[in-house]
């Protein structure tokens, strides 16, 4: 059963009474006549050979009031590309695949980087951009909605609780998160979210003093969350960042175009798991090491636009503040896995944040050495301003793929 508990910063809009998804759906499908609703599924080719995505393509099925489905389609030869329009013709509502290793968009793609406005580095960054360009392309949108494609525990309810706080007119919000329990097979799971950002987050606060953007952060229940919702008209202004550093640098784009009150995190589910990936303590270019080193970067980037002075002593502070923070709750988060018949691996859970608090440091080092490193994707508006056919251009070269 969930709490009732507001704390302040961040609205947040609980599963009180078990509403029938049905009873959200017929609300939704109404308040769909005037604002159209668009979802984004950025999808690695191999996730199609995987049951999840297709338990995803069989709930959708039945969410009756989208209007439009744009796929991000990475990693796919011809052949491959040919099986995912089949796989994804199930769907009922108009949809449409981007091929992003296509030819036509490939062509797109090394024009953007002749004039240094592409992202570099492929990734669900980069998929994410394209998708929304070519909504911003198709015209006919007013909200957007994303998730990933690897959701083992996806149903209809967790897309229908995601979009309603900012599709009905009555609600103020222009951005929805979700959030969930990450507990899965009798395991308390989630852990770069409680083992990296909550204690780092703390330590951050205790390094550095009280700082509105911290704040901001810690109302989030969930803040590494792949779901959110919003208004379309807020997208052209977004920046997108192109490492793994993704939601938290969307988060932060939030916090610098919207006012608090327009922002709120949804209850989806109460379980939630998805692919995993592996620590990757022996190669930090992968995994959870690579994840948590582009985590700490986003952030140190993010303060320092607000005029944190970072140097190497007050990162060396930062690693034994968030050292002890982080073990600390290890203890909490043992006892309350214990309370409700869950494992808890402590030994792993403490190697975790060893290569954490490593990983801390090195993002440091790199955010010292690379002070005009620029790992944002350049925001639609400006891409616009430089090439005014762009969207034309991406929205015709996907209509001729899709033909």
């Amino acid at each position: 059963m969930a709490d009732f508990h507001q704390n302040g910063s961040v609205a947040t809009l609980h599963n009180l009474t078990r509403m029938p998804v049905e009873d959200i759906e017929r609300q939704l499908s109404i308040l769909a006549q005037s604002r159209k609703i668009t979802l984004i599924l950025p999808s690695l080719y191999s996730e199609l050979e995987a049951p999840a995505l297709s338990n995803i393509i069989d709930e959708l099925r039945e969410a009756k009031y989208i209007n439009h489905i744009v796929i991000g389609l990475d990693r796919a030869d011809r052949d491959q590309y040919q099986h995912a329009r089949e796989f994804f013709s199930r769907l009922p509502q108009t949809h449409d695949i981007l091929w992003n290793a296509g030819p036509r968009l490939r062509e797109i793609h090394t024009s953007l980087k002749e004039a240094k406005l592409a992202p570099e580095e492929p990734g669900k960054g980069r998929n994410v951009w394209y998708c929304i360009g070519y909504t911003l392309a198709s015209q006919n949108s007013d909200i957007v909605a994303l998730h990933d494609c690897d959701i083992t525990t996806y149903s209809r309810e967790m897309l229908a609780r995601l979009i309603y706080p900012v599709a009905n007119p009555v609600f103020p919000y222009q951005f929805c998160k979700g959030y969930y329990p990450r507990i899965a097979e009798g395991k308390l799971n989630g852990r770069v979210n409680r083992l990296l950002v909550t204690p780092l987050l703390l330590a951050l606060e205790k390094t550095c003093g009280h700082h509105d953007y911290i704040e901001y952060l810690q109302g989030f229940r969930y803040p590494l969350a792949g779901e959110f919702a919003m208004r379309t008209a807020i997208l052209p202004d977004m920046r997108i960042p192109s490492d793994w550093g993704l939601e938290i640098g969307v988060l932060s784009e939030v916090w610098r175009n919207l006012s608090r009150h327009a922002v709120c995190q949804v209850d989806i589910s109460d379980a939630y798991d998805h692919k995993h990936q592996p620590l990757s303590e022996e190669d930090a270019s992968r995994g959870l090491s690579r994840m948590s080193t582009d985590i700490c970067k986003a952030l140190f980037r993010k303060l320092a636009t607000d005029g944190v002075v970072f140097n190497q002593e007050l990162f060396r502070t930062l690693k034994a503040t968030y050292y002890r923070i982080a073990l600390d709750l290890i203890e909490m988060y043992y006892s309350d896995a214990i309370m409700n018949g869950l494992h808890l691996d402590r030994h792993k859970e403490e190697k975790a944040v060893e290569l954490f608090a490593a990983n801390i440091v090195e993002a440091g080092h790199t955010f010292l050495e690379n002070p005009m490193e620029t790992p944002f994707i350049p925001n639609w508006s400006r891409v616009q301003a430089a090439d005014p056919d762009v969207l034309r251009h991406i929205r015709q070269a996907v209509m001729a793929d899709n033909a």
